[in-house]
This record gives C-alpha cells, structure tokens and sequence, in this order.
C-alpha cells in the first residue's frame, strides 16, 4: 500500500497533491485540515484517514477523531495531531505509549517535519510536517510512504513549496 501523509494544511489543500499522490491507495491526515472544504476535496480523490487538530472546528471534530488506531499492511499504525516527539511526548501520549505503544505513530501539529525510530518505545516516528501555508515552517511537506508485510519502508519526503507561495 503507497500512502499519503499530510498535516496541517489550515485549509489550503495545494493542487499539486493530487499530481503527486496519484499513485497512493490511500490518504493519511494527522489533523488541522482547516475547512470541511479540505476533506471533501480529499475524499473526492482517495480514500481517506485522519484525525481532527486543535484549529479544527466541531464540524470537523464530529467526522474525524481525536485519535486513530488501526493496521495496515500488519503495520499497528496511531495517528493523533498533538503527540510531541521522542523523548518529549505529551503526558497523554506517554501514558497510552507506556500500555499500548504502536509500531508506527504518525502526529502534526509543530510543523516540523520528523522521522525518527523511536527505541524507548520501539516506534517509528513520523510528522510530515505542514501542507499549508499558516504557521512558522518555511517548506511546505508531505510524505508518501510503502507499507508491505508488516513493514513501513520507502518513505520520501516530498517539497511543495516555500510556505507563504500559492503556486498553482
């Protein structure tokens, strides 16, 4: 399965997306899509995941959860917006790391884009990054990654732009 992962988008989705993630079987969101507008956009073109962030609005949060778990491929995959980072996960993370950690936990929030293996936990860390324009990064991301027996291989990090630029 090729997978799409974006976050933080705040309600700009660039067109490109659908170029470069045409080859993907499904689409990953770890919140802040922004406007209903957003996910539609993305469930009128894949198959879709995600989780709502802390920008999103109840109508956002009444279609997508807080936080989701599920397999993939054999992969135990959690995805939630405000997770941290290695070593300095939020309590709420922590303590659900600590009964039941995943293999592969995907987050956004900081726009900080990060991959990183986890071996207190014995995770795989993944952020994306942010897709849109609003916030403090200045390259807009996304991921695509491979999950194929039971494992996530193959991940790339793919450039959309400076933030701040609407190309089109």
């Amino acid at each position: 399965m090729e997978i799409c992962l974006l976050s933080d988008t705040h309600g700009f989705l660039d067109p490109r997306v659908f170029e470069i993630c045409e080859d993907c079987d499904e689409i990953w969101h770890a919140g802040d899509f922004g406007t209903m507008e957003v996910i539609e956009q993305l469930l009128g073109f894949k198959p879709l995941r995600g989780v709502h962030g802390n920008i999103d609005d109840p109508e956002i949060r009444a279609s997508m959860p807080q936080d989701l778990r599920f397999s993939m491929e054999g992969v135990n995959v959690w995805m939630t917006h405000i997770a941290g980072s290695p070593g300095r996960y939020s309590a709420r993370v922590r303590q659900s790391l600590k009964l039941n950690p995943p293999q592969v936990l995907i987050c956004g929030h900081s726009h900080i884009v990060g991959v990183e293996n986890d071996r207190q936990y014995g995770l795989k860390f993944i952020n994306p990054g942010a897709a849109g324009h609003e916030g403090h990064h200045q390259m807009r991301t996304l991921i695509k990654a491979e999950f194929v027996s039971g494992e996530i291989k193959n991940l790339r990090l793919v450039e959309l732009g400076p933030r701040g630029r609407r190309s089109v």
